[in-house]
């Protein structure tokens, strides 16, 4: 394969953008794309073959007992919640067609550092979103509060497993925008200068 070769994949790497989950619509992923999504998460670098996370996709008629769980989880650690808040914890639950939690679950008895798995879960996550593009999808990976959630995260992992990310992936409801990008050399240095 040659450079010009790579014309069209990098290319998909360069186009990719994320879009609100808010924004997104129907179709998402079947569950065929989808399995290709998690097959790609699955080819990431991962020192010591650990497999140090773990994909949890939320089914369809999961999604009002997400946003129960989220509720309740909010409510139990900030009790002084305002409306808002709270509707906020459940918008974020059914939002897009398609939603995977991530969680980041290393080999604890490993002699593989625990740095180096939670950046693979990371670029985990990162092929998905890189998947899902290629096949004519748009995502987005949050965070957010729910993911530093115990309670959250017990609900799907325990305590061993961290909340990666929350990854959304849909059809774009409306035009993505480009977002200002780092300028190239503010970030890229070369050694010795």
């Amino acid at each position: 394969m040659t450079f010009n070769d790579l014309t069209s994949p990098i290319r998909l790497v360069e186009t990719r953008r994320s879009a609100k989950p808010r924004d997104m619509v129907e179709p998402g992923p079947d569950p065929v794309q989808l399995d290709r999504i998690l097959g790609a998460a699955m080819r990431v670098p991962d020192h010591g073959k650990l497999a140090p996370w773990r994909f949890v996709i939320i089914q369809p008629d999961g999604r009002e007992a997400l946003a129960r769980l989220l509720v309740t989880a909010y409510r139990a650690e900030k009790p002084d919640a305002g409306r808002l808040e709270l509707e906020s914890m459940e918008q974020f639950a059914v939002q897009a067609p398609v939603l995977v939690v991530v969680l980041s679950a290393p080999a604890a008895d490993s002699k593989i550092p625990l740095w180096e798995q939670q950046l693979s879960a990371g670029a985990a996550c990162m092929n998905m979103l890189n998947a899902a593009h290629a096949l004519g999808f748009t995502g987005c990976w949050l965070t957010g509060w729910p993911a530093y959630s115990e309670a959250v995260r017990d609900a799907f992992g325990g305590p061993g497993c961290r909340v990666a990310g929350f990854l959304f992936f849909g059809s774009p409801g409306q035009p993505l925008k480009e977002r200002p990008r780092p300028e190239f050399d503010a970030i890229v240095s070369h050694w010795p200068a």
